[in-house]
């Protein structure tokens, strides 16, 4: 079994932009809030994915999902993350199911630093409740779900997307916390990470493959 070391180097050596910020987790988990903040104190740029997608669809999100469904979008998501996965020193505030997008998961593990923002669902849909911007937290008919509809429906979509979002390489909690301290936090998490990580490719392509004299 590999211990921890190994799998840091395994990871390092994967990960073609460690600089290339992915941040994750459930929709209000503080993503596009955070994002900014935390890409000007970085020092890098910012791209949030769902405004991307309707900025290049020219639709909101609602349309998207009302007049073309839930596959349709995304495959939007997949196509826009196809054009920035090269990209070094950019913050990106991800969609809070494209992780479950094979092809998307995919690219994100292997392109860059996939960062989980993580609160406890009694505080989500608190955040999630009053909002009509969100179309899986609609019924069927998009009407506004109730309070206690809204948990529940994140409580079961989070069995489904928790063991990938618990990926991430790493994860902060953004639920009580302030906001200056959550992004101070991650940025000192973020920039030790990507020494860490060029650290690693340095020594790698000193070693270089040895001879057999």
């Amino acid at each position: 079994m590999e211990n921890g070391f190994m799998k840091a180097k395994q990871t390092f050596r994967q990960m073609k932009h460690p600089s290339l910020i992915f941040l994750t987790g459930f929709s209000g988990s503080g993503k596009s809030t955070i994002g900014p903040l935390l890409a000007n104190s970085l020092g890098y740029d910012f791209l949030d994915m769902d405004h991307e997608i309707e900025d290049r669809a020219g639709k909101t999100i609602n349309d998207i999902f009302t007049e073309h469904g839930e596959g349709y979008f995304r495959e939007l998501e997949l196509n826009v993350l196809r054009t920035i996965v090269d990209c070094d020193r950019l913050v990106v505030s991800l969609g809070g199911g494209i992780l479950q997008n094979d092809r998307c998961f995919s690219l994100i593990s292997s392109s860059g630093t996939l960062v989980y923002l993580h609160s406890e669902p009694a505080i989500l849909a608190r955040r999630l409740s009053h909002k009509t911007d969100r179309p899986l937290m609609k019924g069927p008919g998009g009407e506004r779900l109730p309070h206690e509809q809204v948990e529940r429906k994140i409580l079961d979509l989070l069995k489904e997307r928790e063991p990938r979002y618990r990926s991430a390489g790493l994860t902060v909690e953004t639920g009580s916390k302030r906001l200056g301290t959550t992004v101070e936090e991650l940025t000192r998490k973020i920039e030790r990470h990507v020494r860490r990580s060029e650290q690693h490719r340095r020594t790698g392509r000193n070693k270089g493959p040895r001879g057999t004299g």
